[in-house]
């Protein structure tokens, strides 16, 4: 699925404006990216929580030259998905 589906079909479950859809689904991903810049987390209760995580520095490899590269520490945005959502997956989709 990706935004347009979204949109779409946010806009058919409330009977907004497809337009009016748009532009809070943008809005609200660009409130996330500018919360997550700041160095703020998100949470969404039975969902999951928007953070930054860091990553240690670590040595890596150009695999093109098999030389050894340092990897800087820095921080990378994750979203770490709340425990009652995961249970309903894994029972929901059984194996």
């Amino acid at each position: 699925m990706n935004k347009t589906t979204i949109i779409t079909k946010l806009a058919d479950q409330t009977g907004i404006n497809k337009a009016d859809v748009q532009t809070i689904v943008e809005n609200m991903l660009e409130l996330i990216q500018q919360t997550l810049l700041e160095n703020e987390e998100i949470h969404f209760k039975g969902f999951g929580r928007f953070c930054n995580k860091k990553r240690s520095q670590k040595i890596g490899r150009n695999i093109t030259t098999n030389t050894a590269i340092t990897i800087a520490a820095h921080y990378v945005p994750v979203l770490k998905m709340s425990n009652s959502f995961v249970q309903q997956v894994k029972e929901k989709l059984k194996v």
